[in-house]
């Protein structure tokens, strides 16, 4: 039976790590706000919000660059340190490619969206929203056990690591369906590509989010 070396700390990395994670849930909600607003012709705050999820990742950078600094050295851990930053570097690409798919829409601040895609479009934001706010679940229950080393606890994080990549399966569908709207209904080559890497790039949320619970996984089966 293994020991819950952790317990000796006044915390874990775990702590700091699910800071981490409800930064990112945070962030998401930003982007969120932002794309409905962008769509809309009667809201002018797109920057605004955008400003926000900048903001709110560099907070994240801030606890990140706590994590990686303050790990205790020489004591043993119940997971290996790579371990560890692998999966922070995979929760931190989330949010980098939430920051970009704003940053890629500011590019064309005035041209909307086509309202030929606009549903696909929405229905792949929430599909991406989904593992985000899955995430800081997953943490939190990992957190726990982590401490207590509880089978049943352990059972519990790998079910929402499951859950997690049914969800990005679902991106990658509606991202896919995305995608062939805008072939079959956009013709101007500019829109059509800044609609696909928009709708790329938005998708690569997802894929973040399940390769952090793959980092998860590895991380329990040690």
């Amino acid at each position: 039976m293994r020991i819950p070396f952790f317990s000796i700390f006044i915390s874990s990395p775990f702590d700091a790590l699910q800071e981490h994670a409800e930064k990112v849930k945070e962030c998401s909600w930003a982007f969120q706000q932002a794309m409905e607003c962008y769509a809309s012709t009667k809201c002018d705050t797109f920057d605004d919000h955008r400003q926000e999820v900048i903001r709110f990742e560099h907070e994240a950078d801030e606890i990140k660059r706590r994590i990686r600094g303050h790990l205790p050295k020489g004591v043993m851990l119940p997971i290996e340190k790579f371990q560890l930053f692998r999966y922070l570097r995979e929760q931190d690409a989330v949010l980098d490619a939430v920051q970009e798919s704003l940053k890629w829409l500011s590019f064309r601040a005035d041209a909307g969206i086509p309202a030929s895609v606009e549903k696909e479009l929405f229905l792949l934001v929430d599909a991406v929203i989904e593992p985000i706010e899955e995430l800081a679940h997953m943490v939190g229950q990992a957190r726990i056990y982590f401490r207590n080393f509880s089978e049943k606890q352990r059972r519990k994080v790998k079910e929402i690591i499951s859950n997690l990549r049914q969800m990005e399966h679902d991106a990658d569908q509606r991202e896919f369906a995305l995608i062939q709207k805008i072939f079959s209904n956009e013709t101007d080559p500019v829109a059509v590509f800044h609609l696909v890497r928009l709708a790329e790039t938005i998708g690569s949320i997802a894929d973040h989010a399940e390769n952090s619970a793959d980092m998860m996984r590895a991380m329990l089966a040690k």
